[in-house]
């Protein structure tokens, strides 16, 4: 009977644990000053025991932060092991290599004291809309270009802010406000899952975590194997090409299932770029076990558990394991494609009960403009990142999601925020007909913006675009998702990747991929292309 008890009180404490990571999230999204974070949900937030392994991560927020910061807190404690901290210190870090993958998303780490013994450590992340250099694009050659980097250290020792690290990030940021707020608003998120922590832990009367996360991850890891070990034994490959940034990108995957959990290669894959698209491995990692886990388990939490049963290698000096110092700015151009490369490996272990292809990658170009921006400008100067999304792949037994972030999460920007932000004006935000691959189940729609300077004056795009010249494939009979494109109004087409000029007076358009279908399309039922067409999103003929 009391070992029962134990174990349901150490089931609520789970449950529990769950709720503090969401609250830590929200807590970031409430306090953040860039609009990737606030109103994108571009972030992560977990906990983690004493030995770096993750204990819970929050539902809000991406894969790739995630499942990349579970990782990355490793590397922290490497350099500052738990013995080494005092209650009052937080480390941060937005090295690309130690972190989730570029220079924009810092890594805060927050440990937890009871009794004067360190307990655990909760670690969140952030997309910092500029963090200097030639700012979040994909045109640096080398990391060094692309923005300050802090290495693994003291964001505050002993309560006391690192005055002379705040000194430099100003002094290397165009917005050293969002910037210095947005290292604050990391600190408060992770401070608000500590302060719930340590309640819960006097409700539950516990000095240590250390039964609860050997239950957490030992149960995790069990469920996973469960779930592995009914699944069909052997090897399965697929291949993506994609548009890279100059050249394409071969993307060539190797699953095996055996009894012991499921190893993920890349041997194959194209080496890596000259430009900012390149992938630090535990960014790949993050992305390829995610992937997986869509698909196998995905009703277990993410935790060290379940994620220590999939294990993902790459090449060293391919594009989804580049060494340092490449440049990685834009690395979730590649990264984001990485679940449907594995999805399309468990097609047919899975009986084709998965999702075909999709936009996959986030149309998020970095607008710029006015003094010091664009020569001979003399208004306010201005950086805007926002997230756009493209059409989902068919599901099994459903069409695919329009305008729908996957495999990232992120929401679309508002237009309201964007317009309130800096001096644009979208003047067209609709869907995009006939965008999406048809079959018995159609893809999802893409979407068609339109973009203006509010006065008319030049500005800048940074593109980190895809899908443009390879787009998503349909499978089972079904047909291509529309590729994407962007051009100027009545003028050029314009590259999917790097920054280039909107001219005075011109506007931007920007057609967002949409996903490919699934089956034959004359098996698709006719009430489901009646609606399709009352609405505009299929043509009458």
């Amino acid at each position: 009977m009391d070992n029962t008890l134990d174990r349901l009180r150490l089931q609520l404490l789970w449950d529990r644990l769950l709720a503090i990571v969401e609250e830590q999230a929200q807590t970031l999204i409430r306090t953040a000053f860039s609009t990737t974070v606030r109103e994108a949900g571009d972030l992560s937030a977990g906990v983690f025991d004493t030995k770096g392994q993750m204990l819970a991560q929050a539902i809000t927020g991406t894969p790739g932060h995630v499942n990349a910061m579970a990782a990355s807190v490793g590397f922290f404690l490497r350099k500052h092991p738990p013995g080494t901290l005092e209650p009052g210190d937080v480390l941060v870090t937005n090295d690309p290599w130690h972190g989730t993958g570029h220079l924009n998303d810092f890594t805060v780490v927050t440990p937890v004291f009871r009794n004067g013994q360190p307990v655990a450590l909760f670690a969140a992340t952030s997309h910092i809309a500029d963090v200097g250099g030639l700012g979040f694009g994909p045109d640096g050659r080398q990391v060094f270009e692309e923005g300050i980097n802090l290495p693994i250290g003291y964001l505050f020792r002993a309560g006391e802010i690192n005055e002379t690290l705040i000194e430099i990030l100003r002094a290397n940021v165009r917005d050293p406000r969002a910037a210095e707020g947005d290292l604050y608003s990391l600190t408060a998120c992770n401070k608000a899952g500590s302060d719930s922590l340590l309640a819960a832990m006097d409700e539950f009367s516990l000095n240590d975590l250390d039964a609860v996360g050997e239950m957490i991850i030992e149960n995790s890891r069990a469920a996973m194997l469960e779930e592995i070990r009914r699944l069909p034994k052997g090897t399965w490959h697929n291949t993506m090409r994609v548009d890279g940034y100059s050249t394409p990108v071969d993307l060539v995957c190797r699953v095996t299932i055996s009894a012991e959990g499921i190893g993920v290669n890349w041997s194959g894959t194209s080496g890596t770029s000259s430009h900012g698209i390149n992938v630090p491995l535990t960014y790949a990692q993050a992305y390829t076990s995610f992937g997986v886990r869509c698909v196998i388990g995905n009703d277990i939490p993410n935790n060290a558990g379940s994620l220590g049963v999939v294990q993902v290698t790459a090449p060293a000096g391919c594009i989804l394991n580049a060494p340092r110092p490449s440049a990685v700015s834009a690395r979730h151009a590649i990264g984001q494609m990485l679940p449907d490369v594995v999805l399309g490996c468990l097609d047919e272990p899975l009986g084709r009960q998965v999702p075909t292809e999709g936009a996959a990658c986030l149309f998020g170009p970095v607008f710029l403009g006015g003094e010091g921006m664009i020569p001979g400008s003399r208004s306010a100067p201005f950086v805007m990142n926002a997230f756009y999304t493209g059409g989902t792949g068919a599901r099994p037994e459903k069409d695919g999601l329009s305008c729908t972030a996957f495999p990232s999460g992120v929401r679309s920007t508002p237009i309201e925020i964007t317009e309130n932000s800096a001096p644009l004006i979208i003047w067209r935000k609709e869907y995009r007909p006939d965008s999406a691959g048809d079959g018995e189940f159609r893809g999802g729609f893409g979407q068609i913006m339109e973009f203006g300077h509010a006065n008319n004056e030049a500005f800048a795009v940074s593109k980190m675009f895809d899908r443009i010249s390879h787009p998503p494939r349909g499978r089972h009979g079904g047909g291509d998702g529309a590729p994407a494109s962007v051009y100027i109004k009545d003028g050029p087409t314009l590259k999917g990747m790097g920054r280039e000029l909107v001219p005075a007076g011109s506007r931007m358009v920007l057609e967002t991929a949409g996903g490919s279908g699934r089956g034959h399309s004359g098996d698709r039922d006719q009430e489901s292309i009646s609606k399709d067409q009352l609405s505009g999103l299929i043509s009458k003929n």
